[in-house]
């Protein structure tokens, strides 16, 4: 094998371009040194071997990934000068650590050769399997996920991410392990490259890792990022911590000691006592939560205590409060009843030898294990480091990725799916039972109501009243720790408009706005279908929308069917001009679709020269129909007053005034879409919002509307209690482009259940 050789002309990156950073890559003239140095003795006779040119056992997967990944990432560094075959290196030892199978610690050291050489995921297959392939090309695909992008394309990324977790959760396990190394060799990036990577850590993957139980991954990644994004809070912390060390660690000497001859004394013979240092961005994040100071905080000093059973574990409990005045409030059973991510352990906090308060934790040594490694706990400890397993449908601990894979077909809206993400990304508070001893996490403030939807979507939609521990309460009510809840249900029973108000999670939310917009379902058919109408004609309308075609692209816009589609259009879940380009985008394929035999636009060809808004018109006087009130990219159609100095009034082509008006009387007029001017013009349309009624919902509307520079004339609001809001805007537009976008962004506004344009009658 030759030695890395480095390009002298200036360092480069994982793909072989030059960085601009000025780094010292001479180290990397050593490479062969260097690499030596980090290699861990479990991969060390496999190192040797390759280094001698021996070839490697086809049963040695690590070993043939390690130098398949050496010999292609030849000649690259990373931004510290190091050669870039480390990372691989780190990756691997991290998923070694967590007790990653022989498949995944080799794609920890291929994670990154698809993307960055011209080697195929049917290389990879080839060469070490369909295992290793299948994680690879996972990782592959993270990796060219961008979460800092605008919210729909951020929706659509975290859709795909939980679509590849929930087929393999190995492959985020492997992407943690990727970013863990990333963020510990973050001082070598520029500081706007530090904090943007340090923001994605802390919002995504950190939570992402406590939710995989990963507990010593995802204190490291907060605590990293939170260096960089907030460095004078971080030494703050710091300080803090160090000054009280030797008082902390005078404590937790005692407490150990006496801990340790009580339970000898007890004949618990085989346990652990040991001082646990609380990473510092939880102590922050705790002294912000609840308004304390640092020296109000009980768990900056705590102690654990791992023993062998259950059984010992309350025995233990017993002895800590027997020798120590427990802090009332302060215990919590998490043994039986386990966090959403598996943690259990037993938490209380005493007052120490010093009078200081102190947190102990007692657990046995599985529970130990699940806490720092999660989901790999499992397969380091009980499947002795055979195969990792992808995710299985009955494991109730991934319930919550289940349910964020299945909204992904109920909820078209970006924000809307961006909420309930962050949601369940972070830990529930509140724990409940049903009648049956089911337990259930919500998040705390959450309601009866919260409650019914996450049993089920029927529940909620059905639910007439709530018993909670055989009490009759308002539906309103915060649930507490251990109530049993029970909710009634009534087949007539329906959502109320009142519960967006006091539910707290986002997916009941988003379920009452879906029950009320698809409740009125052949009003929302109609509107879809006249809006169709508008943009495609009628002529041949009915053929379009029942082609093969129009099925297809009701699928590609994650819909079931055509009418589907059509409702989505009517309610606001999608445009008609995304729905309408798409077509076009397929039109040439297409045997239904073509726009001459739609479109039924005869509009005068425009002049360079004219400067009227109409043309055809040039030097007449002409009004806007108040009746229909026609804008710019609306077809239009002419008429000739009578009896009126108007001259010409303007309307819609579909306009139902038109119906009665002799031929003769009409004239083909058209949009001039060359007309110059300095002067935007623009015209009054009236329009009604059909809203949730809540506080601030006019004031949203109104900002949107202030966001695209549209001057309200008029507003008017009609509330009544248990009732939708009805808010009657009069406002200015320039045409039917800037009409429609601001409507779309009016119908995604997550209380909204329907934007319509109002004409006279």
């Amino acid at each position: 094998m030759t030695p890395m050789t480095l390009l002298a002309e200036a360092p480069v990156d994982r793909l072989g371009h030059p960085i601009d950073d000025e780094i010292d890559c001479e180290n990397v003239r050593e490479c062969n040194t260097v690499v030596d140095a980090w290699i861990p003795d479990w991969l060390r006779i496999s190192w040797e071997k390759s280094q001698r040119g021996e070839s490697l056992d086809n049963e040695d997967v690590v070993g043939r990934a390690l130098d398949f990944a050496y010999r292609l990432h030849d000649g690259q560094c990373r931004a510290s000068g190091e050669p870039y075959i480390l990372h691989p290196i780190s990756v691997a030892a991290i998923l070694k650590d967590l007790g990653g199978s022989n498949a995944m610690i080799a794609a920890g050291f291929l994670h990154d050769v698809v993307e960055d050489t011209d080697v195929s995921c049917d290389q990879i297959e080839e060469m070490f399997g369909k295992e290793v392939r299948q994680l690879v090309e996972g990782v592959t695909k993270l990796s060219k996920l961008s979460f800092e992008s605008k919210t729909e394309s951020q929706a659509e990324n975290f859709r795909r991410m939980f679509l590849a977790m929930a087929q393999d959760i190995r492959v985020i396990i492997v992407k943690l392990a990727d970013r863990l190394h990333n963020m510990r060799t973050l001082e070598h990036l520029r500081p706007e490259k530090q904090v943007l990577i340090s923001r994605e850590t802390r919002e995504i993957f950190a939570p992402l890792a406590n939710r995989l139980g990963l507990g010593q991954i995802k204190w490291e990644l907060e605590d990293i990022a939170f260096k960089y994004i907030e460095p004078d809070r971080y030494q703050t912390m710091v300080s803090l911590v160090a000054e009280t060390h030797q008082d902390r660690q005078e404590q937790l000497t005692e407490v150990t000691r006496v801990l340790a001859d009580r339970l000898k004394s007890m004949e618990i013979d085989d346990f652990e006592i040991s001082g646990r240092p609380k990473h510092l961005y939880g102590i922050y994040r705790k002294m912000e939560r609840q308004k304390k100071q640092y020296n109000e905080i009980y768990d900056i000093q705590a102690v654990r205590v791992i023993v062998n059973t259950k059984e010992e574990c309350y025995r233990v409990l017993a002895v800590v409060h027997d020798h120590f005045c427990p802090i009332p409030g302060r215990f919590k059973d998490y043994i039986g009843l386990p966090k959403p991510n598996r943690y259990q352990s037993l938490h209380t906090a005493v007052i120490g030898p010093k009078g200081q308060p102190v947190e102990v934790q007692i657990r046995t040594w599985e529970m130990h294990h699940i806490a720092d490694y999660g989901i790999a706990a499992h397969w380091k400890y009980k499947e002795s480091n055979s195969t990792s397993r992808p995710l299985k449908g009955d494991d109730q601990k991934f319930t919550w990725l289940r349910q964020l894979v299945e909204w992904q077909r109920e909820l078209k809206d970006p924000q809307e799916y961006l909420d309930s993400v962050k949601e369940d990304l972070f830990d529930s508070e509140v724990y409940v039972f049903s009648p049956k001893g089911d337990v259930y996490c919500l998040p705390r403030g959450s309601t009866p109501v919260d409650f019914a939807y996450r049993v089920h979507t029927e529940v909620g939609n059905h639910c007439s009243g709530a018993l909670v521990n055989n009490v009759m309460v308002p539906l309103q009510r915060p649930l507490k720790h251990g109530d049993i809840v029970t909710i009634l249900t009534q087949n007539n029973a329906h959502p109320s408009t009142d519960w967006i108000n006091f539910v707290a999670t986002n997916s009941a939310k988003s379920r009452i706005r879906q029950w009320f917009k698809r409740s009125r379902r052949d009003e929302n058919l109609a509107l879809g279908r006249s809006a169709l109408e508008r943009e495609l004609g009628k002529n041949g309308l009915e053929a379009l929308l029942k082609s093969d075609q129009m099925q297809k692209l009701a699928e590609r816009c994650n819909y079931h069917n055509v009418e589907d589609l059509i409702a989505g259009i009517g309610y606001g879940e999608t445009s008609v001009n995304s729905v309408v380009n798409k077509l076009r985008e397929h039109q040439h394929n297409d045997r239904y679709f073509n726009p001459q035999k739609f479109e039924s636009r005869h509009e005068p060809a425009p002049s360079s020269s004219s400067k009227s808004p109409i043309l055809g018109l040039e030097g007449m006087v002409y009004s806007i129909a108040g009746c229909c009130a026609p804008l710019p990219g609306e077809t239009i159609t002419g008429v000739v007053a009578l009896g009126s100095n108007r001259g010409i009034t303007i309307h819609r082509h579909d306009c139902n005034n038109l119906a009665n008006i002799p031929s003769d009387r009409l004239l083909h007029v058209g949009w001039n879409q060359n007309k110059e001017s300095d002067h935007v013009q623009t015209y009054a349309i009236d329009i009604r919002v059909e809203t949730i009624d809540r506080v601030g919902v006019l004031r949203d509307i109104l900002t949107r509307l202030s966001d695209n520079k549209i001057n309200v004339r008029k507003a008017n609001v009609q509330t009544k209690k248990g009732k939708a809001a009805i808010i009657d805007l009069s406002i200015d537009i320039s045409d039917r482009h800037q009409f429609d976008r601001v409507c779309n962004q009016i119908n995604k506004m997550c209380d909204t259940l329907s934007v319509s344009r109002l004409v006279a009658e």
